[in-house]
């Protein structure tokens, strides 16, 4: 806009209750101020200034922050400011409204303030000030005297609530930014500990909440520093803007004769003001944890938190973690290492640290956390479970932490873990994990997989560099046959920069689906020699080769996956590789080959998923006795675990009375299953071993010529591919539906069914008995 009124150097804009004074950087409402940040007021005034129309997110962040790469966060963050000061709801947007894929609007009209009001208002200024210096000193003195008294008390009140509004509150959506500790007493044993021990203290907080250490790496990598770098208070203060944080904390600890002095500052990271500062004193090395308590039970009041939640989630840090500076500063290391470089590279110092202090209960959770991804199942639950013993030690925050990891990795008790999560949710509202936990563990596993959506942007909104959760968000959209959704997801992962093994596996998973050769191909490329991506990718090749009958290529694949697993003394992925090489050659009735790729599987591991495939594969090549006693030892080692009682036991038990001829019986076995048969298990590898209740329950039908029963059952298979991906019962089920309906009569449909099959299998290879064997029924057909 151009006036007479910005020619003076003076803009003054209205709209509703409020008025812009552009001079002196102050939105008014009613005349009284409404505290701003600098950034936020700049964004109000671009859409005063362009009121009515639509201003891109790219054109707001371009014109706030000209000479300055910053995440779309920081606008969103200042949009929910300007929202706030604007006194606006989410049910009620009166002035600013998101339009969507495009930015923002100010929807009020506009009025910029004429010259000659301008002046008027000078002119009544100047007035008043006249009659000031006109009035006599000699006239009832204590009246200016009040006067004035009552000024500067008024001016004081005003200054001391926005001195206490920028200095203590921070606003529920707020994130920080933890600096290291600067070390100069010479003891390298305070490295990264303290920053460590801090973000115990501050996790226990419902009101605070830190940035994540992959957020934090990402975010220095994209300001061209090492993922490692150093967290001085300069670099923390780049992170903070960056990250659309509030603030950041540094500390620091120094040596005072046989003292120490410890300091910590919280400081907004866009204006560098001091927002909170506090000092202690400890007499003695081994009072330098307590010391650490006080002072950030002290922070945490002055940024904000009721005294009532300090009081309540506010464990001493020697008991939340361990006495140890040795244990903790190891601990530390681990979980550096882990967003650096992976789980299998932190289990050293997990390891480390519990030899230092046996009784670190969070070492073991974490142990037991690095286990349980790099597929040592069995490992995974012996830990965790050392750690639920131990969880009187830990705060009210680590205490969620390990019993859900105890119901999902020790008793399989799914519903117990949904209730834990959602009781962990609700004391920690700002809390990622439980969201990732319900995503991806506890809603596929029961085959809610809207919630699972739901749950997985929650997680990604907490912590958008948090990979799993576009990894989760893209497995659910996939299994609800989102396809679209579900790539577009990965692709804003991969925008981002985000990378771990599930998302290129997830990639490769998204190519089979759409059938895309030329992309699969550079999938696999691109994994030859990463840790755990290789081993991953060679597996999932294996399974899409053996899908559509490549049986002889597929046994190539599964073996180097197992190898490489081998080879990075990782048993349990291998075995869990050699189990779904078993699963497939019992299901193509080459059953030698099933009962040595079983026995195979065993021999690396006897964990709860590979004992389910060995007995299914044991089943089907014949072997009942061996398939019987693994049953019953799943069935006596997870009495609790919902997979196990709802579907691996209900289906292991339903295949052997198939093999024994009792269909019928197996279709009663199976009843237990329907509410749980479209979840995926939580534990066993992604793109394959679901869907095989149905599948039996099918085959059930089909032996008792069942024929409508049996078609239904195979189609639900066909229907869900997003669920049975690349499992070699997806491609079987056309096979089976048409002999469902050769039973039934209806030989057209039949015909079409097996044409399926038969052109999925065009260029299989020739030996595999099923294959065989469908030709034969084929050709009866004509």
């Amino acid at each position: 806009m151009s006036s007479s009124a910005s020619q003076t150097g003076k803009e003054l804009y209205e709209f509703g209750p409020f008025r812009v004074d552009v001079q002196r950087e102050i939105l008014l409402r009613a005349g009284e101020p409404v505290p701003l940040k600098p950034k936020t007021f700049h964004i109000l005034l671009v859409l005063v200034r362009h009121s009515q129309e639509v201003v891109t997110k790219d054109d707001l962040m371009k014109a706030v922050w000209p000479d300055t790469f910053v995440e779309e966060a920081n606008l969103s963050r200042n949009i929910f400011m300007l929202r706030k000061a604007l006194g606006e709801s989410p049910q009620d947007r009166r002035y600013v409204v998101t339009v969507p894929g495009r930015g923002y609007r100010l929807v009020d009209s506009v009025r910029l303030v004429p010259e000659r009001e301008l002046s008027i208002v000078a002119a009544n200024h100047s007035k008043v000030q006249v009659q000031v210096k006109e009035t006599k000193p000699s006239a009832r003195p204590w009246v200016l005297i009040a006067a004035v008294v009552g000024l500067l008390l008024a001016v004081a009140a005003v200054a001391l609530r926005f001195s206490l509004q920028g200095r203590t509150v921070l606003s529920e959506k707020d994130t920080l930014v933890l600096a290291d500790f600067a070390n100069a007493t010479g003891d390298p044993v305070f490295e990264g500990t303290l920053r460590q021990g801090l973000a115990v203290q501050l996790e226990q907080s419902p009101f605070l909440s830190l940035i994540s250490e992959e957020r934090t790496q990402r975010t220095l990598q994209l300001m061209g520093q090492p993922a490692d770098a150093r967290l001085t208070p300069e670099i923390a203060r780049e992170v903070c803007e960056r990250t659309a944080s509030a603030a950041v904390l540094d500390g620091s600890i120094a040596s005072l004769g046989g003292q120490y002095v410890l300091g910590l500052r919280a400081k907004d990271c866009r204006t560098g003001d001091v927002l909170a500062e506090e000092q202690v004193q400890a007499a003695k090395k081994e009072n330098v944890l307590n010391a650490l308590d006080q002072i950030a039970s002290k922070l945490r009041a002055r940024l904000g938190e009721s005294l009532t939640t300090v009081r309540k989630h506010n464990a001493p840090l020697a008991e939340a973690t361990t006495p140890s500076l040795e244990a903790l500063k190891t601990y530390s290391a681990g979980w550096r290492i882990l967003s650096s470089t992976g789980s299998a590279a932190a289990v050293p110092f997990f390891q480390h640290a519990i030899e230092i202090d046996p009784t670190f209960a969070m070492a073991y959770a974490a142990l037991g956390r690095m286990y349980g991804d790099i597929g040592e199942s069995i490992l995974s639950a012996e830990n965790t479970s050392k750690a639920y013993q131990l969880r009187h030690r830990v705060s009210d925050y680590e205490k969620f932490f390990i019993s859900a990891s105890y119901d999902l990795q020790v008793t399989g008790n799914v519903k117990k873990a949904e209730q834990t999560c959602e009781l962990w949710a609700q004391a920690y509202p700002r809390a990622m994990i439980p969201h990732a936990f319900l995503s991806g563990a506890i809603y596929p596993a029961l085959g809610k997989y809207e919630r699972s959506v739901e749950e997985a942007k929650t997680a990604a909104e907490l912590d958008p560099d948090f990979p799993i959760a576009y990894f989760i968000l893209s497995s659910s959209d996939l299994a609800l046959e989102r396809m679209d959704e579900a790539e577009n997801t990965l692709q804003r992962a991969f925008q981002r920069n985000l990378q771990s093994p599930e998302l290129a596996v997830q990639q490769y998973v998204v190519d089979f689906w759409r059938d895309d050769k030329k992309k699969m191909e550079q999938d696999t490329a691109e994994a030859q020699g990463k840790s755990r991506l290789d081993d991953l990718i060679s597996n999932s090749e294996a399974l899409a080769r053996a899908y559509s009958g490549h049986l002889a290529e597929a046994r190539r694949l599964s073996k180097r996956a197992s190898d490489l697993a081998q080879k990075a003394d990782h048993p349990g992925m291998a075995a869990l590789y050699e189990m779904q090489a078993a699963l497939r050659e019992g299901l193509f009735e080459n059953e030698l080959a099933a009962k040595q790729r079983a026995v195979a599987a065993l021999r690396l591991s006897k964990n709860r998923d590979v004992e389910f495939g060995a007995a299914f594969a044991l089943a089907l090549s014949g072997d009942y006795s061996r398939s019987q006693a693994l049953t019953n030892d799943l069935v006596d080692r997870f009495p609790e675990d919902t997979t196990v009682r709802f579907s691996y036991a209900p289906t292991l038990w339903a295949v052997l009375a198939l093999k024994h001829s009792e269909p019928l019986r197996a279709i009663e076995l199976l009843q237990t299953a329907i509410p749980y048969e479209f979840g995926i298990a939580p534990g066993i590898l992604y793109d394959s071993g679901n869907f095989y209740a149905v599948y039996v329950r099918g085959e059930s039908y089909l032996a008792t010529h069942q024929n409508r029963e049996a078609a239904g059952e195979f189609q639900k298979i066909v229907d869900h591919r997003g669920i049975v991906l690349s499992d070699p019962i997806g491609a079987l089920a056309h096979l089976d539906l048409g002999r469902a309906y050769a039973i039934g009569g209806d030989t057209a449909k039949a015909k079409g069914a097996y044409q399926d099959f038969l052109t999925l299998w065009k260029d299989a290879d020739a030996d595999i008995p099923i294959l065989k064997r469908a030709k034969a029924e084929y050709a009866k057909l004509q």
